[in-house]
């Protein structure tokens, strides 16, 4: 089993036209329809505890990127993402712990 992992994605993407918007919405959806928590405005993550896992959704947010949209994706361990430096105002905050493990039984 690989180890856990964060993807962080980030995009820029064209909101001209009421059609843009309209794409760059359900561009938005579909990360939190994949199960990615808003960190910023275009800045969204997920943590996979395999990270063997994430090829599913890369896949799924390449097919999707409207024209003209800029997409980037960023492969974090959890100890990279531990060491995130978060300022809220001039106070440094925690960054979000990875989420607690579902029990099967």
């Amino acid at each position: 089993m690989a180890k856990p992992v964060w993807l962080l994605v980030m995009f820029d993407l064209p909101v001209k036209t009421k059609e843009q918007m309209r794409l760059a919405s359900q561009y938005r959806n579909l990360l939190k329809d994949r199960g990615f928590d808003r960190i910023q405005l275009s800045v969204y993550c997920k943590y996979y505890l395999n990270g063997n896992s994430t090829e599913k959704d890369l896949g799924i947010l390449k097919m999707n990127v409207p024209a003209g949209g800029q997409v980037r994706v960023l492969k974090v361990s959890d100890m990279q993402w531990a060491s995130t430096i978060m300022f809220l105002g001039p106070k440094k905050k925690k960054v979000e712990a990875p989420p607690e493990q579902l029990m099967i039984f």
